[in-house]
């Protein structure tokens, strides 16, 4: 009985709300992988103005290189690489455009490296 009383499973229940509007996931040919998610909250996130809840992965299984979000209490945000940054919230559109943006750039940075050492 006790667990049919805890908070995580009453967490769970009040997540029920969440509606998922969005889900891709693809992998290309050198092994990165791309999964992009966003949901419909009944209410924002702490440290959100908004009311969805996303995350956006770019990278290879364990080694993230790009990533968009907004976890309890930190907002939106990104990650590029390393650093990190407050992220502006426009709308779903916008940031998966971002994303994408950002995406192709770190693609194209590297293709540009490696075209580098072929031709040496």
């Amino acid at each position: 009985m006790a667990y049919l009383t805890t908070r995580y499973i009453v967490g769970i229940f009040a997540n029920m709300d969440a509606r998922l509007i969005h889900r891709r996931k693809h992998t290309f040919p050198d092994g990165t992988i791309i999964e992009t998610v966003v949901w419909l909250l009944p209410a924002p996130v702490p440290g959100s103005g908004h009311r969805f809840k996303y995350r956006f992965y770019f990278g290879t299984p364990g080694s993230r290189l790009i990533g968009y979000d907004n976890e309890r209490g930190k907002g939106d945000h990104r990650h590029y690489g390393e650093a990190e940054e407050s992220y502006r919230f426009v709308s779903p559109d916008r940031l998966i455009a971002d994303f994408w943006k950002d995406v192709d750039k770190w693609r194209s940075a590297r293709k540009n490296d490696d075209d580098r050492h072929r031709n040496r």
